[in-house]
């Protein structure tokens, strides 16, 4: 299926099936799931990038696990709009998921989503090494959170 447009998300989605939000690092990807009436984000997990075959594995084995009906992908935007070099190398990552998945796959624009995080965690008063440990798929779960609130604004 191609890459589609956040908002063209819901026909798309099984009935009581899940979102899964990536925030695609280079060294981790943060992971976030829905619940199944697609109104909350909850942090779910980090991966250890190595290679995208296993990478690729790890995520289809969630997805089978949780029952996900679709993939959002933090889009690492500059902060003028433009492509960032980052940028390219998620739209890859994208991509080669497509390859392997028949899900529904949409990005979503994610140029606050880590900044904000880490105020709410400085906020927080969380360590920094805490911090490290749960920024990624705190990330992955600002960026679902987006969407999910898109697309219930939008009926």
């Amino acid at each position: 299926m191609a890459i589609c447009n956040p908002n063209e998300l819901k026909p798309l989605i099984a009935k009581g099936a899940r979102l899964l939000g990536l925030d695609v690092g280079t060294k981790t990807i943060g992971m976030a799931l829905s619940d199944t009436s697609l109104m909350i984000a909850t942090p779910f997990d980090t991966i250890r990038r190595t290679k995208f075959g296993i990478d690729v594995q790890t995520i289809l084995a969630h997805i089978a696990k949780h029952g996900v009906g679709g993939i959002i992908v933090g889009l690492p935007l500059a902060l003028d709009g433009t492509d960032s070099p980052r940028t390219q190398g998620t739209r890859q990552f994208a991509k080669n998921l497509m390859a392997h998945t028949e899900l529904p796959i949409a990005f979503w624009d994610e140029r606050l989503s880590t900044a904000a995080v880490e105020r709410g965690m400085i906020e927080g008063d969380l360590s920094r090494r805490r911090r490290a440990e749960i920024i990624d798929k705190a990330a992955a779960a600002y960026i679902l959170q987006g969407v999910l609130d898109n697309l219930n604004h939008h009926h």
